[in-house]
C-alpha cells in the first residue's frame, strides 16, 4: 500500500482564502520554560494555533452553511473516511459541467475534480475570479447519484462573485454530502482505485475544521 498526501501545508500567516485571516502559530510552553515544571532532564513543548476553521485544506459539514445542519461531531466517519475515490478531470478554469462525469458511477464514492489551480496555493492568484468550481448542474447530478463526498484542488467548489449565493455549497450539505476543499496532489491519483480519507477532529460547534486529506493506493 502507498500512501498519497492531498493536504496543503497549514503555517504561520499563511492566506487560504483571499480576506480570511492567517493563523498564528507560537508556543503556549516552550522547552526551556518547562523546566520549571518537569524533573531535571525532562522537557516538553506545548503548541498554540489561533486560526479560522477555514484554513488550509478542510471539510465542509451541513452546519456551515444550513443552521440545522450537524457540525463535526455529528459527522459519520463513513462519510470521511476510506472512501474509494474517482478522480475527474475539471477545466482549469470556470465551471466543471456535468460532461466530465458522463459514464461515471459515483454512487458511495469520494468524487474529487482535479484541475491543477492548488499551483497557485499561498499567492494572489489563488483566489482570481476565473478559479475552477463545480457547476451547480453537476453537484445536483453527483447528489442524486449518490456520491458520498465531493472534494477539489481549488480555492472554492462554488464560483465566488461578490455576495454570491454558493449554490453548490447549498445544494451538497442539504444533502449531508461533505465538501473538501483546497486539496492538492491529485495529479498522483490514478481515475479509480484510489481510496481516500479526510477526517476532521471530533468537535462540538464547528462545522468546518482543517483535514489531513491522503489516499492509499495498493
Amino acid at each position: 500500500m502507498r500512501l498519497v498526501d492531498l493536504s496543503h501545508t497549514v503555517s504561520d500567516g499563511l492566506v487560504t482564502y483571499p480576506g480570511l485571516p492567517a493563523p498564528l502559530i507560537s508556543e503556549h510552553l516552550t522547552f526551556d520554560a518547562s523546566h520549571e515544571v518537569y524533573a531535571e532532564g525532562t522537557e516538553f513543548s506545548i503548541g498554540r494555533i489561533e486560526m479560522v476553521s477555514n484554513t488550509g485544506t478542510y471539510l465542509d459539514t451541513p452546519g456551515h452553511r444550513h443552521r440545522g445542519g450537524h457540525d463535526l461531531s455529528g459527522l459519520p466517519l463513513e462519510r470521511c473516511a476510506l472512501l474509494p475515490a474517482l478522480v475527474v478531470e475539471g477545466e482549469a478554469t470556470g465551471a466543471t459541467g456535468l460532461a466530465a462525469f458522463e459514464g461515471l458511477d459515483v454512487a458511495g464514492h469520494a468524487v474529487l475534480v482535479r484541475t491543477g489551480w492548488d499551483v497557485h496555493f499561498g499567492t494572489e492568484a489563488y483566489g482570481a475570479p476565473e478559479h475552477p468550481y463545480l457547476a451547480t448542474e453537476a453537484a445536483l447530478w453527483l447528489a442524486d447519484q449518490g456520491a458520498t463526498l465531493v472534494g477539489i484542488d481549488s480555492v472554492n467548489i462554488d464560483q465566488t462573485p461578490p455576495r454570491g449565493d454558493r449554490p453548490v455549497h447549498t445544494l451538497l450539505l442539504d444533502r449531508e454530502i461533505p465538501v473538501v476543499e483546497h486539496l492538492t496532489g491529485l495529479s498522483a491519483l490514478p481515475p479509480n482505485g484510489a481510496t481516500f480519507s479526510a477526517v476532521p477532529p471530533k468537535v462540538a460547534g464547528m462545522s468546518t475544521f482543517p483535514v489531513r486529506a491522503f489516499a492509499t493506493l495498493p
